[in-house]
């Protein structure tokens, strides 16, 4: 019988080193390699939707992307550790108003969630995501979070990443996306798959207009200093 509850405890104890290690080697893998494609980018290619992902470093992608993503996506980017608490409880309590929910998810809860991660809202995928964004807080410089974000994020069906998203919006690389066009694109990542960038409608356009203005707040405020430095 201890003989039996030895082994037991053994296989127990392997099996835990498995579920801790897994993680952590992946974060310590894309912390210098492109991410493999995600589970999102291949179950909507199954579905036809086709999978363009190009992989940019962030000196190839322009800085109006980065200051856009963070004036639309996470103005707090650069002085949180992984969660915007206030942004949370925000959307709590908008939420318990009832209307259209809205999230509080960072830059980094969503790259989290879409390289390692797959999309649902369950609360078991909420825990891995929260585990996954210590992990990539802890070992990815803000930086390499942003350039994976930008990277791998959705922009239409079946494309993702600013590049894929440059030319298919634009017809240009993402180096030369000029602050209107890095503006749309991100006014369109709550829903890539119905909103257009290069004709959008009158809601992407007042959106992007409100963003527009927010990166002049993002560069004068220095909000993008851990991304691409202070100027």
């Amino acid at each position: 019988m201890a003989g039996k509850r030895s082994r037991l405890g053994r296989l127990l104890g392997l099996i835990l080193l498995v579920l801790v290690a897994v993680p952590v080697v992946g974060v310590l893998l894309f912390a210098v390699v492109p991410p493999t494609p995600t589970i999102l980018m291949l179950q909507q290619a199954a579905k036809g939707q086709g999978l363009d992902y190009r992989w940019r470093g962030l000196n190839d992608i322009s800085p109006n992307l980065v200051n856009a993503a963070i004036a639309a996506e996470d103005a707090r980017f650069c002085s949180h550790h992984g969660f915007d608490m206030e942004a949370i409880q925000k959307a709590l309590d908008h939420n318990a108003e009832g209307g259209r929910m809205r999230g509080g998810s960072t830059i980094s809860q969503q790259t989290a969630k879409n390289v390692f991660l797959w999309p649902s809202r369950d609360w078991v995928r909420k825990g891995l995501e929260a585990g996954y964004t210590v992990l990539i807080e802890t070992v990815w410089s803000k930086r390499r979070i942003m350039e994976v974000y930008l990277n791998v994020v959705e922009w239409a069906p079946g494309v993702y990443g600013a590049q894929a998203a440059s030319r298919h919006w634009f017809g240009k690389d993402a180096d030369e996306l000029t602050t209107r066009e890095a503006a749309r694109l991100a006014a369109i990542l709550p829903a890539p798959r119905r909103y257009k960038a290069a004709s959008p409608g009158p809601y992407v356009r007042r959106r992007a207009s409100r963003i527009q203005a927010a990166m002049g707040t993002v560069r004068g405020d220095g909000l993008n200093a851990c991304v691409l430095g202070r100027t």
